[in-house]
């Protein structure tokens, strides 16, 4: 049988120059993989995340690999729009504004719907849509007055087409991001902008190992064609060609990061 494992690709020096900012992106998981590799391709970087202790630690281990004026942090929670504002100014006053923005802030859990509880529903609603409605908006805002063009990439999810028992609050929620990311590349490209998103099925990182059973992580991980899951950086590598200038005719899209089959 073909070994099926990844090989890390090397950067390609496909964003030197440009400023990216990335929320959710202390720890292990999609956000912390995409500031590494948006790093890679020579970015300057501003992460945040709602978790200070894990904020410093990403960006403290970032910046002795890239340099301290390569990276920086500041604590946001995407639910505070006073926070989102100040995460804006803040790379604003570093670099005079960002050209990439990728709104990976996101969560999950499971429920049934028929004993979710409205807290449930509306705390995972507000992180993953109204969190990035709210730094979408923030983003487009920036770009339109520095009128340089940009680009805004959405971490949306397989179950925002595809059902899962379960995850009625969350794939709602995916859901919402792919029309939210349709309806903002149409109005965002009156100045420039383009707005896409990808849509991971299976992406492994320490918190999913923590929400998730082992039995249901063995048979979502048996339906994907590789019959592995996605390493981290392997979304990222798609968030990084949607933020370049490879997908320069792409806006309005959500791509698929999956090799699951039905």
């Amino acid at each position: 049988m073909t070994d099926n494992k990844a090989q890390y690709v090397p950067g390609h020096a496909l964003l030197a120059g440009r400023t990216a900012v990335v929320t959710a992106a202390a720890g292990a998981g999609i956000g912390g993989a995409t500031a590494r590799r948006l790093l890679e391709e020579g970015a300057r970087v501003l992460i945040g995340d709602a978790h200070a202790r894990r904020l410093r630690q990403t960006r403290q281990a970032l910046a002795d690999e890239f340099g301290a004026d390569a990276v920086a942090s500041l604590v946001c929670d995407v639910t505070d729009e006073a926070q989102v504002r100040a995460l804006f100014g803040e790379v604003a006053r570093l670099h005079g504004g960002p050209d990439i923005v990728v709104n990976n802030a996101g969560l999950g859990g499971t429920a049934a719907l028929v004993d979710m509880s409205d807290d449930q529903w509306s705390r995972v609603l507000d992180v993953t849509l109204n969190g990035t409605f709210r730094c979408t908006r923030a983003a487009l805002r920036a770009f339109r007055d520095r009128d340089r063009g940009g680009v805004v990439v959405n971490n949306a999810s397989v179950l925002g087409w595809r059902a899962q028992a379960g995850q009625a609050h969350y794939a709602a929620a995916k859901a919402g991001v792919m029309a939210l990311t349709r309806c903002a590349a149409v109005e965002a490209a009156e100045f420039g902008v383009r707005v896409n998103a990808v849509a991971p099925s299976l992406a492994m990182h320490p918190h999913l190992v923590k929400t998730t059973s082992p039995e249901l992580l063995r048979d979502l991980t048996a339906r994907e064609a590789f019959g592995r899951y996605a390493e981290p950086w392997e979304v990222a590598n798609v968030i990084v060609f949607l933020a370049s200038g490879y997908s320069s005719y792409l806006t309005g899209e959500t791509v698929s990061v999956s090799s699951q089959h039905p």
